[in-house]
């Protein structure tokens, strides 16, 4: 297998230098090795309620899945909340890895520095965990899905240094795979159980509910990202 290059519009080593990237293991689900892959498992009671809301974890080239598990801890191939039910492998050379701090050329290269340059992908992930041991755990302000975001934006993902929670949440809801039928039962079934429950002794108004709770958790991230900025971490 050939080794990849890190190429691609604004993702560069150097001018005249492409650093090289070993070839990836395979995905081993059973084994629950994911080399460079965002993994998603849902949340008790939150997911049940809201099921497009989970806990995410980032995966060194390795495969072992490192997540944002509770304040000033970042977990180590001990994904919390059960075993990973989807995920989605991220291209390598979609990131920014300069060959050395000076020589940082990509095209958001001021951005990418204040967020935090690496030199590889997996010194992207030790440096935010280091960052992430020192941070209370917070489901509405600074959650697992934070500390991914910053792993990506320490990458430059796709060129960007802007990911979010929201964009990281589509991004795995849009891109992602499910991990077999039974990740999918486990994933859907609770919410759907709750919603029967609920309309057979509520009436519909439950259903009204459940989409009132969901809009008001999307519109606090809404209002979190993008409007007061620093409030959702």
């Amino acid at each position: 297998m050939e080794v990849e290059a890190a190429c691609g519009d604004g993702v560069v080593s150097s001018s005249n230098e492409m650093q090289e990237l070993w070839p990836l293991g395979e995905v081993d689900q059973k084994g629950t090795r994911f080399p460079c892959c965002i993994v998603w498992t849902p949340l008790p009671v939150v997911s049940w309620l809201a099921p497009y809301i989970g806990h995410v974890g980032i995966a060194r080239e390795d495969g072992t899945v490192m997540d944002f598990a509770g304040s000033n801890f970042v977990s180590v191939d001990d994904l919390a909340y059960g075993s990973a039910a989807r995920y989605l492998q991220l291209d390598r050379r979609k990131c920014c890895f300069p060959a050395n701090l000076a020589a940082h050329v990509c095209a958001s290269s001021y951005e990418h520095s204040e967020a935090g340059t690496a030199i590889s992908w997996d010194d992207a992930l030790q440096s935010g965990a280091r960052r992430f041991e020192h941070k209370c755990y917070n489901l509405f302000t600074c959650n697992s899905h934070s500390f991914v975001a910053s792993c990506l934006n320490r990458l430059a993902y796709g060129g960007s240094v802007g990911w979010n929670v929201l964009n990281l949440a589509a991004l795995v809801w849009l891109r992602g795979r499910w991990l077999g039928k039974m990740a999918v039962v486990r994933s859907l079934l609770p919410f759907a159980a709750v919603a029967c429950v609920g309309v057979l002794m509520a009436g519909w108004s439950f259903l009204i509910g459940m989409a009132a709770f969901s809009s008001l958790l999307l519109g606090w991230f809404v209002l979190g990202v993008y409007c007061f900025k620093g409030l959702v971490c």
